[in-house]
């Protein structure tokens, strides 16, 4: 048995070969003595471990062999047709970092350049392959970037792409206090940590680090260029002690192989259903085998109470989260582990990739049993209600000051509409709105568990932006009331009622000592979650060791209003971490969506400042296209030219593409007018994305989904950012509705991979300024 070793792998697209290289690595890790896989040093290579296989007449493999008394593994750097594996089996090394033992794989500029010349490209400012995907591709793995075509008409000039690191015209490196010897004491080649204290400014180091040949090496200097301390990189790099230097050379490469700064660039293949998924997965099977040393640290570690991962879309929050649900339950096979977020789409999505992570892990069907249950926060809510029996009465009494059992139906869409025209005829035509009702039910009323006129009149309505005194008061409690009382007699009971009766049902059963459903709980995009929802995770875990992982990201909150997690019971400060390093999306991309952000104030969780301006891509792409049309028709008109010529790319799979949109009503005069000019296209709205079609879907579908090229359409003044005056009730309210649209157009940007594209007619949308 020979034990395999995955590098960031060089695979062929063919199909054919994919499959004949899934049998040869089988046979391989079963038997490397058969005949038929040939496997045999080259004459005169610089690394006498070097070996190569016979995938085919026309492929071979090229690899490590590497022996530890009687046990041999293989460390798989690519297949490669025939001349070219020899090249490249000719000049590449194995080797230890000489001052931290980390193992690291070297290749001569000659083969490099050879290998370049073979794929017919130039030069590129990268030299090592495209890190590992952090996010959860949710509609499918993205295809790879290609030249984007020319638009109809002259874009406009674009923004700058990224935010300079420093005013100064000092060098980046210098203007952060890191210094040769810094660099060198890492473990930074010499020649790379030169070129990077030579730069700059950002594109300059980012060119830097993107063409280094150890991966991990590029990431350190972008840490380090973002003003990270030099300790502090040492430290998530796993670089304070260099590896065991004992044994034999092949044993010392083997521990350096576990170190976890080449964890970015190795992971070991533990079977074959590993190795099949690596192989034909393409960019899944990167983000799934390796992770950055940070990420590796907030999945291993172990927290006294709830903890908070933060970061901008793209830093991999949802990947922690998937591999700490797989580590948790494979540490205890009997713990009850719930993983919930807050759409069923993106709780579908979660779902899919956790098993695509790791298809033998026990999946829960219900809340409760052993295993990893996945479920979208209100399915969840709704499952535990009705579990409840007959506690659903106290419950609800509790909760709602009503004796309500029927949790199945839901009240009409106009339900607070009519309860102002029967109760609030004399209130102020500013709180006359379902918006206002909707939000101080949720955010007072509910969590504070109000049920009668004396409680709302003196209570605190911390964090609403709307004052109303006594009399206004109680003007909003008899529309309350109203709306319940016709919520008793309908019987029906709303998501945020739902959520709330759930968490007061599980907190009177920990009252009488009875054990919370779950051990874990990993919440993810926990910025769109509201009071009673979080009342509710409070309750589905007790306090204790690992009871709650939240990741969240307030850049990205569309629904919802603000609000601090200490205020229900969950305190997160002091185990609060951040990531900032982007693997989804290119810089052009990233630094697009961030000027979208430019000028507005945000806030974590805790309530703490969240800044944007420190995020950062390990990935370069072309700069957003910027498509202007004076009519609805000239915009379709080009979008259809563009769409139409990225499908024609045959390197990109046409659900790839997306077209989002601010409404429902929009994609679907969008879908009809592209479709007009030749697009296959079809809308997307609750339903799990189909291969063959480029998709169109609002930017709120979009959420949690990954594209490798987007077209954002009718991005105009009065469309993007959509009218706020009708369902804002005060200057502060307004002020966080167009908050909420500049994450919005924030979020759709994120979707792209690659490539992004942004069109309007008429007057562009404010917020592109």
């Amino acid at each position: 048995m020979a034990t395999l070793v995955m590098s960031h792998f060089d695979m062929p697209k063919d199909k054919t070969v994919k499959a004949k290289t899934i049998d040869f690595f089988d046979k391989l890790s079963k038997d490397d003595a058969l005949p038929g896989l040939h496997i045999e040093p080259i004459k005169g290579s610089a690394d006498k471990r070097v070996r190569t296989g016979r995938v085919d007449q026309g492929y071979r493999a090229v690899m490590f062999k590497l022996t530890e008394g009687d046990a041999v593994s293989y460390v798989l750097l690519g297949v490669y047709e025939h001349d070219k594996g020899n090249r490249v089996a000719e000049r590449a090394i194995l080797k230890r970092n000489p001052i931290n033992g980390v193992t690291e794989v070297r290749m001569t500029e000659a083969v490099r350049e050879a290998l370049r010349a073979d794929a017919h490209e130039a030069p590129p400012a990268a030299e090592t392959a495209t890190p590992a995907e952090s996010v959860v591709p949710a509609a499918a793995p993205a295809a790879e970037a290609a030249a984007v075509p020319t638009p109809p008409t002259e874009p406009m000039p674009e923004a700058t792409a990224v935010v300079e690191l420093s005013a100064s015209s000092s060098p980046v490196l210098e203007a952060h206090g890191c210094t040769r010897e810094d660099l060198l004491g890492l473990g930074i080649d010499g020649e790379l940590a030169d070129a990077a204290l030579r730069t700059r400014d950002e594109n300059e180091l980012l060119e830097v680090a993107d063409g280094a040949q150890v991966r991990w090496q590029g990431l350190a200097l972008l840490d380090l260029g973002t003003g990270v301390p030099v300790e502090d990189v040492r430290v998530s790099f796993g670089l304070t002690e260099p590896v065991d230097a004992s044994g034999t050379e092949d044993e010392q490469l083997l521990r350096g192989l576990k170190h976890p700064a080449a964890q970015v660039s190795f992971a070991w293949i533990e079977d074959d259903e590993d190795l099949r998924r690596a192989i034909e997965s393409g960019d899944f099977a990167a983000w799934r085998l390796f992770l950055h040393p940070v990420q590796r640290q907030y999945v291993d570690r172990n927290y006294n109470g709830p903890a908070k991962l933060t970061g901008g879309a793209g830093t991999g929050k949802t990947v922690v989260l998937l591999h700490r649900a797989q580590r948790l339950a494979a540490e205890n096979p009997d713990a009850r582990i719930l993983l919930t977020t807050y759409t069923r789409n993106l709780a579908d999505a979660l779902r899919r990739d956790l098993q695509r992570l790791e298809p033998d892990l026990r999946i829960a069907e219900n809340p409760g049993d052993k295993g990893v249950h996945v479920a979208g926060i209100d399915a969840l809510a709704l499952e535990v209600d009705k579990r409840a029996g007959a506690g659903i009465r106290e419950a609800a009494a509790v909760a709602l000051g009503t004796g309500a059992s029927d949790v199945s139906r839901r009240p009409d869409s106009r339900a607070w509409d009519a309860a102002i025209a029967a109760a609030g005829a004399d209130l102020p035509a500013e709180l006359r709105t379902s918006s206002f009702f909707e939000a101080e039910y949720a955010m007072v009323v509910l969590p504070l568990r109000i049920t009668e006129r004396a409680g709302y009149l003196r209570v605190p309505r911390r964090g609403r932006g709307t004052a109303l005194n006594r009399a206004q008061r109680a003007q909003v409690w008899a529309v309350i009331d109203q709306y319940r009382r016709s919520a008793a007699a309908g019987g029906t009971m709303d998501y945020e009622e739902v959520a709330q009766v759930a968490a007061v049902h599980l907190e009177l059963r920990a009252e009488q000592s009875e054990p919370a459903p779950f051990d874990h709980v990993l919440v993810d995009e926990a910025q769109d979650l509201t009071p009673s929802r979080w009342q509710l995770l409070r309750a589905l875990v007790s306090p204790g060791p690992n009871d709650l992982f939240i990741a969240e990201d307030n850049h990205q909150r569309i629904y919802g209003q603000k609000l601090v997690l200490s205020h229900y019971g969950i305190a997160s400060r002091g185990r609060s971490r951040r990531l900032t390093l982007n693997y989804r999306t290119t810089q052009q991309v990233l630094g697009w969506a961030m000027q979208v952000l430019d000028g507005a104030d945000f806030e974590d969780l805790d309530g703490l400042p969240e800044e944007h301006g420190e995020y950062r891509s390990v990935r370069s792409g072309p700069t957003t296209l910027l498509l202007e049309s004076t009519t609805s028709a000239d915009e379709y008109d080009k979008a259809a030219e563009l769409l139409n010529g990225w499908l024609a790319d045959e390197d990109v799979r046409p659900e790839t593409v997306a077209v989002l949109v601010r409404t429902k009503h929009v994609r679907d005069r969008v879908v009809g007018a592209l479709a007009e000019r030749g697009v296959n296209i079809r809308a997307v709205d609750t339903e799990t994305i189909k291969p063959g079609a480029a998709v169109a879907m609002t930017m709120h579908r979009a959420k949690g989904t990954e594209f490798a090229r987007v077209l954002l359409m009718d991005v105009r003044e009065g469309a993007v950012p959509a009218n706020v005056s009708r369902s804002a009730t005060s200057g502060a309210d307004r002020e966080d509705a167009l908050l909420r649209e500049r994450s919005l157009l924030y979020v759709a940007a994120t979707r792209a991979r690659d490539v992004l594209a942004v069109s309007w007619s008429g007057t562009r949308s404010s917020l592109l300024n």
